[in-house]
Parts: structure tokens; C-alpha cells; sequence
């Protein structure tokens, strides 16, 4: 694989370090934002971003909490993470700052961008969708999908395929069908796939580590999203 290298950028005073990996030749690239969980800026994000730059896109895996920051345990994680919760507009221009810069990028083609993300990433990619930003398409995985921000009628320009766990605690039925009628309404172009005995973080290797319960490592839905999601983002991105 490639390399990674620090992008430093702002928001609201706040130095915010990602990680930018570029494929090979001048560009300019479709690019793909690639946002983490609520651990922060951990290993799963930084390995997607490389395969996604060996996959022809400028990829930069974000940065929501400062410093690059990644907490190592849900003690740690509890008090950044809640106060973006506590402030959904912050949480959401602290995204849409990471796209901003990833669009002004001389390599990436702001015309065709996405984005992913993972937990309290795929909670993050649906704020981006919501704002309006113009983006192509993003993908939630098992991310949360409640917002204090619901998407404005006509608002959506990006294509949404929300990839969700039928076992998560953290995305229950409720909230499923939520955002469908949130989405629907919006006039969003959507697609929602349930795995049945997917529970939450079913992508993460590290999730069966944690003592937080329905997190679950399933190294068969994790192959099987990450080719739904990367046939959706050649579709709607890279064309």
C-alpha cells in the first residue's frame, strides 16, 4: 500500500490533523472523505483510505476531535464525543470543514467527491448529506442515524446507502425507519441494507476487544459491505 500523510486544517479554532493518502499520477482525483469513529482517528479509517487511494482516490481520512486525536478507551472517548453530540450544528461544520478542505485540494476533482464512515463516522457522512454539501455519494457503516438537524425538503444532493446491522442497539428498528421517512421526505435518493446478525461495528476487527455491549466483529459482512459500498462509490463518484 501507499502512504499517508498529516493535512492539518481548522474549525472553529479547534487544529484538526487527518490523513490524506493520493494515488499515483497528478490527478485530479475523485476523492473520498473517511471519517471514524468515536474513538477517533484510529487504524480502521487510515487502512480504508489507503485502499481507497489504491483504488484511484485522493482519500482523507478526518479528524472530528483535534490533534488527530485516537482515545483508547470509551472512558477517554465519553466527553468529546458528547460534546459534539450536545451541538449538532458544530458537529456538523466540523464535517463539512474536512470537506472543504478536501474539495480545495489541487489533486482532487471537487466535482466528484463521497465519503464513508464508520459509527460515529457513518452518523457524520449522513450530517454531510444533510447539509446539502455537493457531494456524490456517501455510505454509512452500522453508523447512529438519529439528528437534531433533519434534511430540508429538495436539501439532499447526495446519493445515501446506509449499511446497518439488524442487531445494533446503537441503530434499532425505530431509528431505521426513521430515517427512511426523514429521507424520503427530503426527496433523497436512498438505499438501506439491514444484515440480518450484523451487529454494531461488524466491520471493526478490534470491536470484540471493547467491554461495550452489541459491538461484534463479522469478518463476512465486513467483506461484503466494503464491495456493496465501493461498487456504489464507483457508480456515483468516480463517473
Amino acid at each position: 500500500m501507499g502512504e499517508l500523510r498529516a493535512l492539518h486544517y481548522e474549525h472553529e479554532g479547534v487544529g484538526l490533523i487527518g490523513q490524506l493518502a493520493t494515488p499515483a499520477g497528478p490527478g485530479p482525483h475523485p476523492a473520498i472523505l473517511v471519517m471514524h469513529n468515536a474513538h477517533g482517528l484510529g487504524e480502521q479509517v487510515r487502512e480504508r483510505a489507503l485502499r481507497l487511494a489504491e483504488a484511484g482516490y485522493a482519500a482523507l481520512a478526518t479528524d472530528m476531535y483535534g490533534g488527530g486525536r485516537l482515545f483508547g478507551s470509551s472512558a477517554e472517548t465519553g466527553e468529546p464525543f458528547a460534546a459534539l453530540q450536545n451541538a449538532p450544528e458544530r458537529l456538523r461544520g466540523r464535517v463539512l470543514a474536512a470537506y472543504q478542505t478536501l474539495r480545495a485540494l489541487p489533486q482532487v476533482d471537487a466535482s466528484r467527491i463521497g465519503a464513508v464512515g464508520f459509527c460515529f463516522g457513518g452518523q457524520c457522512v449522513l450530517e454531510l448529506a444533510r447539509s446539502g454539501a455537493e457531494v456524490r455519494g456517501v455510505v454509512s457503516f452500522h453508523g447512529l442515524l438519529m439528528t437534531q438537524l433533519p434534511a430540508r425538503p429538495g436539501a439532499v444532493k447526495a446519493k445515501v446507502l446506509v449499511l446497518t446491522g439488524a442487531q445494533d442497539p446503537y441503530a434499532p428498528a425505530e431509528d431505521v425507519q426513521a430515517l427512511r421517512a426523514e429521507l424520503t421526505a427530503a426527496g433523497a435518493d436512498w438505499q438501506i441494507t439491514a444484515y440480518g446478525e450484523g451487529f454494531h461495528a461488524f466491520t471493526d476487527p478490534s470491536a470484540d476487544e471493547r467491554p461495550v455491549p452489541g459491538l461484534r466483529y463479522d469478518p463476512l459482512l465486513d467483506k461484503l459491505s466494503w464491495a456493496q459500498a465501493t461498487a456504489f462509490l464507483e457508480a456515483v463518484v468516480r463517473t
